[in-house]
């Protein structure tokens, strides 16, 4: 079956949220690249890249384990794309 690339936002609670436990907490729950994304005002965001399988409910998948992760606030989807 084909993968997709899937690239989202993860928003810490707050700027008092550690990064890097976030980002080890993450990358234990799921197969992902993580990349620190500096917004304002010392608040963090993480560019979370990873690949699921294109079928319904994936993405859903991904965004309902990655919002159950202590620290997680806001997620956004940023982009899909089909790996050829």
């Amino acid at each position: 079956m084909t993968q997709v690339m899937v690239l989202l936002r993860v928003m810490p609670e707050d700027v008092n949220v550690n990064v890097r436990e976030l980002k080890k907490e993450i990358l234990s729950k799921i197969k992902a690249n993580i990349q620190e994304v500096p917004i304002a005002f010392g608040l963090v965001a993480l560019h979370v890249t990873t690949l699921v399988e294109d079928k319904g409910g994936e993405v859903e998948r991904i965004e309902k384990t990655l919002k159950e992760i202590k620290g997680v606030g806001e997620i956004e989807v940023l982009e899909v794309a089909r790996i050829l």
